[in-house]
């Protein structure tokens, strides 16, 4: 498993889920929004001072950003 795929699907989850456009995001964070874009699309990595501003805006624990998705069953 890629953990930058991981943390990307999690931050556009996260994001989303708290209403925040990635203009905004990057504005609270400090950061430029063509980067959010970017670690949102898994392209480019993600420096651990990055995601601690991510934590403060956003108001999760950083472990969020990392969690697995549940694996799909699949239906018979």
């Amino acid at each position: 498993m890629d953990l930058r795929h991981v943390l990307a699907t999690n931050l556009r989850r996260i994001r989303h889920e708290k209403g925040l456009s990635q203009e905004a995001l990057a504005h609270e964070a400090g950061v430029d929004r063509a980067h959010v874009s970017k670690i949102e699309r898994g392209v480019t990595q993600v420096g651990i001072e990055i995601i601690g501003k991510f934590v403060d805006v956003l108001g999760v624990e950083p472990a969020e950003f990392f969690q697995l998705p549940p694996k799909r069953t699949r239906k018979r």
